[in-house]
């Protein structure tokens, strides 16, 4: 399976880097992630159990950062084992910076095999892109606050656009019952 797709994070790329190569956050982040440990620089150990199809599948594996190109661009590289089945692939990330917004890019390769493999490739798929939109959301409110302010202040107006027109049409209403009350009287 391959996955493309990028993302648009307002920080700047060193910041995205280190919080790409912080434990603690990509524990946050990372969908169903139970452990998230670093080993070495370059090498680290997580566990994750998310749902895929019928099989609720808990990984735990071995990640490898490669080529390393800081704070530009890096490869991924892991393989994980479950009782349903199991994952190998690698991830190429890059890190493009223009103003104060961020472009990170990425493309992945999976492999999978066992029971998990069995789902079919549409299911899988369909999963992973969920797996990373999720990420990435949690991940870009992690390293740009004031964008999630941002829509949070968002959300708010609306709320109070809402319930201003839910008033107004309730007031409404009561003048047309009004109005065809007193016609009816009449």
């Amino acid at each position: 399976m391959k996955l493309k797709g990028f993302y648009r994070i307002n920080s700047d790329k060193q910041t995205i880097w280190e919080a790409l190569n912080n434990p603690e956050i990509l524990k946050k982040t990372i969908p169903g992630c139970e452990e998230f440990k670093k080993k070495s620089d370059t090498e680290f150990t997580a566990t994750a159990t998310n749902k895929i199809g019928p099989f609720n599948a808990s990984f735990t594996g071995d990640i490898q950062l490669k080529n390393l190109n800081p704070p530009h661009s890096y490869t991924i590289v892991g393989e994980g084992n479950s009782p349903v089945g199991f994952a190998t692939g690698k991830a190429d990330v890059v890190l493009e910076q223009n103003d104060k917004v961020t472009t990170l890019t990425y493309t992945v390769e999976v492999n999978v095999g066992g029971k998990i493999a069995q789902i079919g490739s549409r299911l899988i798929d369909m999963t992973a892109k969920k797996i990373a939109d999720i990420f990435f959301g949690k991940f870009s409110r992690i390293v740009s606050p004031e964008e999630t302010k941002k829509v949070d202040e968002n959300i708010e107006s609306k709320r109070k656009i809402s319930k201003f027109l839910n008033k107004k049409i309730i007031y409404v209403f009561i003048f047309f019952v009004i109005l065809l009350s007193l016609y009816l009287i009449s």
